[in-house]
């Protein structure tokens, strides 16, 4: 059997990729999530539980999903100590792990990047301990997700905005990132450049901007503001001002772009997804209201943390490299999100 790794594959992404793996191939997916924020797989998998081999579970009536409740750092230091650990462990047939995608990290959103930097900090030594595996493993491939915080907040401003280039980002020259979050995710970046130029392993680097999509936690933005629209609230808060703006995409874009992008791109090499579009809060909230058919006054929460006032990318690059451009539009998008809102909303009442 083909085997495929995952880490943080509980978390919105994570998920999102084992969903991925399973239906678009026929190989094995092994992930690995302390749960700590991710959800049970039993919570988004939709396949029944197959069987228990000690801490480990077995999902789907083909039995090719495997979930670890584990700390990924620790399931990383029991696969150094012995390489064959997995296969002797839990009797899973297989040769070496195949694609391996490493999501595992102190994510949230504004709250937790600005409300405890320190803890976000751990993101540095959870990549240290991947990347030290990798590089003695040395799996098929493998994807490092970086982040759009890792651009300089200076090109972020009010009042100089640009659309991020890749190019923004130079090692030999940098500018300030966001927070701990964004100088963990440039040091994940320059460690998957050390592992491809000096090791010879085959890694993917991504810089995604702001990710949304149905199964998303309500901490973050715009599901949390499209289940305030299914709710009719009126007034409508709204952190900041609302002109902050951000690139919004789609998970599933984000996934069909990851894959393209690790058939192609192997040394390190970052590249973003997003749509090239800067889409202010105002705006989302506006196109979900018209979705819903109402118009609620505004109310603005100046004391919030609302991060850097615009972060959108040029998309040019990839569109060059990958002939890759996103699928889904803002007022799809946004309609999916409606819905899935609605429908949470009516399980509640259930």
């Amino acid at each position: 059997m083909r085997l495929h790794l995952v880490s943080g594959g509980c978390g919105f992404v994570g998920r999102n990729m084992v969903k991925r793996l399973h239906s678009s191939t026929n190989d094995g997916v092994l992930f690995i999530d302390n749960l700590l924020i991710g959800k049970h797989p039993s919570e988004w998998l939709g396949l029944p539980q197959m069987e228990s081999r000690g801490d480990m579970e077995v999902f789907g009536e083909d039995e090719r999903l495997f979930f670890i409740k584990d700390d990924f750092r620790n399931f990383l230091r029991k696969l150094l100590d012995d390489e064959e650990f997995v296969q002797k462990t839990y009797g899973i047939d297989f040769e070496r792990f195949s694609d391996v995608f490493h999501f595992a990290a102190i994510v949230g959103g504004r709250l937790v990047i600005d409300g405890d930097p320190m803890m976000v900090a751990l993101d540095l030594s959870i990549d240290a301990e991947f990347f030290f595996w990798a590089c003695r493993y040395k799996p098929e491939r493998m994807l490092y997700p970086s982040s759009s915080a890792a651009y300089p907040i200076n090109l972020q401003t009010d009042d100089g905005a640009i659309a991020l280039k890749e190019s923004d980002i130079d090692r030999t020259n940098m500018g300030q990132p966001d927070m701990t979050y964004g100088w963990a995710k440039l040091t994940g970046e320059y460690l998957a450049h050390i592992a491809a130029k000096h090791y010879g392993v085959k890694v993917t680097c991504i810089r995604p901007f702001s990710g949304y999509g149905e199964d998303q936690d309500l901490t973050y933005p715009i599901p949390a503001i499209a289940d305030r629209v299914a709710k009719r609230e009126d007034p409508m808060e709204v952190w900041g001002t609302g002109k902050q703006g951000r690139d919004f995409v789609h998970i599933d874009d984000v996934m069909d772009c990851i894959l393209l992008a690790m058939d192609h791109i192997h040394d390190g090499t970052a590249i973003n997804i997003g749509m090239g579009r800067l889409t202010s809060f105002l705006e989302i909230i506006d196109v979900l209201t018209d979705i819903a058919g109402y118009k609620p006054e505004i109310k603005t929460l100046l004391d919030k943390p609302v991060g850097v006032h615009s972060r959108y990318c040029n998309m040019d690059f990839v569109k060059e490299t990958l002939g890759w451009e996103a699928k889904i539009s803002m007022e799809e998008g946004m309609r999916r999100m409606y819905e899935a809102a609605l429908a949470r909303a009516e399980a509640v009442k259930a």
